[in-house]
C-alpha cells in the first residue's frame, strides 16, 4: 500500500513544545474556503466566537450559541488538513459547572472533529480547565481582555495598564497553566505585563494586543485583511480587501445597468445538430 500523502495535523504536544522557540501563527477562521487558503500557513485556526460580530453583525459575542459555533467549525474542518483547529466555547456553555463545560466541549469535539476548545477566564475557570484536561479535552485558555465579560469590564478595556492590576492577571496566567491548559491567549494587555507573563509560565502565550515577546500571535482574519472599517489599534492590515470589494461590486453593478454583463463569453450557445448527434 502506498504511503498516505495527506499532511499530518499539528498536535497539542507540538504546540506546547514551541514555548520559547519558533513563534506560533494563529488566525481566526469561520469558512471552508478561507480554511483552505490558511491551512498551509498557520499553526492554529481558531474558530472564535468573534464570528458573531464579524459574520453575523452582533454588537458583542454574547449572542453566539453552541449550534452556531458547531456550524462554522464544521465548515472549517472540511478544509483544514494540517492546522490544529480550536473552537471557542460560547458564553453560557461552560461557566455553570465543570460537568456542563465537559458535556458541551464533548459535543463540539464529537460533532466537528476539532482538536481543542478555548474558554475565557483565569483563576475562576481553573477548576473547569483541570476537569476538562483530565478527561481528555485539550484546552486553550484566554485571559486579559475577555470579550465575554465585556459587560462586567465596562467595555473593551485594555488590562494591566496600572501595575496594581498586575498581580491578579499574573495569578490568572499561573492558574490556567497549572490547571493544564496547553496555551493561553492574552488579549488587550499592557505590553510589559504580557512580556513578563510570557517569561513566567511554562506554556505558550498567544498575544493579541499584547507583546511581541509572546510565543505566538493571533488576529481576526477579517481585521488583518482590511475588512473591518474600524480595526483595533493592535491590528496590522496586510491587505485592504474592503475597498477592493466595494470597487468590484460598483463595477459589476455598472456593467449590469449598462447591459455590459453578461457578455458573449459568459453565456451558453445552442448546440449544433452535429454536436447533438455526436453527443
Amino acid at each position: 500500500m502506498a504511503p498516505s500523502t495527506a499532511p499530518k495535523r499539528i498536535t497539542v504536544p507540538e504546540i506546547r513544545a514551541r514555548k520559547g522557540r519558533e513563534p506560533i501563527v494563529v488566525l481566526t477562521c469561520y469558512h471552508a474556503h478561507t480554511a483552505r487558503l490558511l491551512d498551509e500557513h498557520v499553526d492554529i485556526m481558531l474558530v472564535g466566537d468573534s464570528l458573531g460580530m464579524v459574520m453575523h453583525g452582533m454588537e458583542t459575542t454574547l449572542g453566539v450559541t453552541l449550534d452556531l459555533m458547531i456550524l462554522h467549525a464544521n465548515a472549517v474542518m472540511r478544509q483544514a488538513k494540517k492546522a490544529l483547529v480550536t473552537v471557542d466555547l460560547p458564553f453560557g456553555t461552560y461557566e455553570e459547572s465543570p460537568s456542563v463545560a465537559f458535556r458541551n466541549a464533548v459535543r463540539v469535539m464529537q460533532e466537528t472533529g476539532c482538536t481543542a476548545v478555548k474558554l475565557e477566564g483565569g483563576t475562576r475557570m481553573a477548576e473547569t480547565i483541570h476537569y476538562l484536561t483530565q478527561r481528555g479535552i485539550p484546552v486553550m485558555a484566554h485571559i486579559g481582555l475577555t470579550p465575554q465579560a465585556v459587560q462586567v469590564m465596562g467595555g473593551f478595556r485594555t488590562q494591566g495598564r496600572s501595575e496594581s492590576e498586575w498581580p491578579a492577571i499574573e495569578a490568572d496566567a499561573q492558574a490556567v497553566s497549572d490547571a493544564g491548559a496547553f496555551a493561553v491567549v492574552m488579549e488587550g494587555m499592557a505590553e510589559p505585563l504580557a512580556s513578563k507573563i510570557t517569561r513566567q509560565i511554562p506554556i505558550p502565550t498567544i498575544g493579541i494586543g499584547a507583546s511581541p515577546d509572546c510565543d505566538g500571535q493571533v488576529l481576526v482574519m477579517e481585521d488583518m485583511l482590511g475588512l473591518n472599517p474600524n480595526p483595533p489599534r493592535f491590528v496590522r492590515e496586510y491587505a485592504h480587501l474592503g475597498p477592493e470589494i466595494e470597487t468590484a461590486v460598483r463595477a459589476f453593478a455598472a456593467d449590469v445597468r449598462a447591459r455590459n454583463f453578461p457578455g458573449k463569453e459568459n453565456v451558453y450557445a445552442m448546440r449544433t445538430a452535429a454536436a447533438v448527434k455526436k453527443g
